[in-house]
């Protein structure tokens, strides 16, 4: 509501109209008067994301870093280091013309939501792994700028399907979705899946294998996330994704750790000779050890005792039948 002028007032504003010097009438200002500020707005790149939304796409994305690197270490059986580098806005134009061409470009959809996304990953860092999945070594590897072939696709689609994997179990506590690959291209400036000026949100990663680095892009149209994007500013979203996060986290290293390779070894016994009688072993002779046949053999899983068991044949292979847990205590 407008404020309401007392007589004093009144009386003064007539006085300094009848003495046209209105335009000299000064007042104090009140509690709703404020200096206004201008802030600059650019109609091309229109931020329709807010800053701790933004925070929220970061943080979930985060953690589908961790896990993806995890899940990718697992499989090409070397360390591989995932990071997010950016999140940022652009238009869909903006994102495109920052892709190299050609690349591996793939066109994602997400049940229930509408609309495609987009899954970019560097030549920089495609060709090492495809190099590291036919058995080299990413020593002196050449990068050719070229599409890939009908069997490098294959073998990057099977990278694609757990990125997809790891990224619907991180976007679990925003909606629950189906990641499914619509399609492929080597050339991103052939793919329209929003209009040139339409708002993206795209996350960038940094993913190091070895000495090689590359980069992996995933793009999110504002159209697609706009149904949930209002659940991504709620604090209570924060504090319940932060609670869920360890659970997420534990889940997704122990499925990780059990495709990891181990080493396992048991012992038949150990016994010491002189220099004298090893010099002199020959084919036949015999070598008592420290254990009696009735006694358990101890199995070794990465120097670490674990089991103990008993000795046998299983078809035409010496085998050993686990018997019970070992102890730390147990003499090989």
């Amino acid at each position: 509501m407008a404020d309401i002028l007392d007589q004093s007032e009144v009386d003064a504003l007539l006085n300094a109209i009848s003495q046209g010097d209105a335009d000299g009438l000064s007042h104090a200002p009140t509690e709703t008067e404020t200096e206004s500020e201008v802030n600059t707005y650019d109609f091309k790149r229109p931020e329709r994301v807010s800053k701790d939304q933004m925070r929220a796409l970061h943080s979930i994305h985060e953690g589908f870093a961790r896990n993806f690197g995890a899940s990718l270490s697992g499989f090409l059986r070397t360390i591989v280091e995932t990071r997010v580098a950016t999140t940022e806005q652009l238009t869909y134009s903006e994102f495109i013309n920052s892709l190299p061409s050609p690349t591996s470009f793939t066109l994602l959809s997400a049940p229930p939501l509408e609309g495609q996304l987009c899954l970019e990953i560097s030549p920089l860092i495609v060709f090492p792994i495809i190099d590291r999945l036919l058995g080299g070594t990413n020593a002196e590897i050449f990068i050719p700028q070229r599409p890939l072939t009908a069997i490098e696709q294959r073998l990057v689609q099977r990278i694609i399907d757990r990125a997809l994997e790891n990224l619907a179990e991180a976007w679990t506590d925003l909606i629950k979705v189906t990641f499914e690959i619509a399609g492929s291209e080597s050339n991103p400036h052939l793919v329209q899946i929003v209009a040139p000026n339409e708002v993206v949100v795209v996350i960038g990663f940094e993913i190091k294998i070895g000495a090689r680095a590359g980069t992996m892009s995933i793009c999110i149209p504002f159209t697609v996330i706009e149904p949930v994007i209002g659940m991504l500013g709620t604090q209570s979203w924060l504090a319940y994704a932060h609670k869920r996060s360890n659970s997420a986290q534990e889940a997704g290293v122990t499925r990780n750790l059990r495709h990891t390779g181990v080493e396992l070894r048991s012992f038949l016994g150990k016994t010491r000779i002189t220099v004298a009688e090893l010099l002199s072993l020959a084919p036949g002779d015999i070598i008592k050890l420290n254990k009696l046949v009735t006694q358990d053999l101890i199995v070794q899983v990465e120097g670490q005792n674990k089991f103990a068991g008993r000795l046998g044949r299983l078809r035409d292979n010496r085998a050993l039948q686990v018997s019970r847990l070992s102890t730390p205590d147990d003499l090989i």
